[in-house]
């Protein structure tokens, strides 16, 4: 499961799973030991706090699946950034969402062809718990 962690990005490591009816539940955690202030470029290793993002992502073996990551809250040691803390962050993932821009490009590929309630249904049959008014929201950002 590791590798199919990596797969995902390099920086993150396996820590264990489950499975709960249709879904699988994967939890990961960085293994960065330097990471970089978003807003001022300057690296840190001093972690602030933990905490546990979940998210969804492209299903394996027609399990939909749940990433729950620990992420870090880190502190900026600029003294001129504006910022004293910043949150982790990760390449396939944008800042506060819910599934991974993966996911998102199937949701976006299976809405162009019909309405947001026939690829909601579809989505959720096969894919992703989504609802029409997030795939409206989606097409609505590209």
């Amino acid at each position: 499961m590791d590798e199919l962690v990596k797969m995902l990005d390099p920086n993150i490591s396996y820590i264990n799973s489950s499975s709960k009816g249709d879904t699988l539940i994967i939890n990961v955690a960085s293994n960065r030991e330097w990471v970089y202030c978003p807003f001022c470029g300057i690296g840190s290793t001093k972690s602030h706090s933990r905490y546990i993002r979940s998210f969804q992502d492209l299903p394996i073996q027609d399990k939909k699946v749940i990433i729950n990551l620990e992420n870090r809250k880190m502190f900026c040691h600029n003294a001129e950034c504006e910022h004293k803390t910043f949150s982790e962050r990760f390449s396939f993932l944008k800042e506060k969402s819910k599934k991974t821009n993966r996911l998102i490009e199937v949701i976006i590929d299976v809405s162009l062809n019909g309405s947001t309630i026939s690829a909601s249904q579809t989505l959720k049959r096969n894919v992703v718990k989504i609802s029409r008014t997030t795939v409206s929201n989606l097409l609505k950002k590209q």
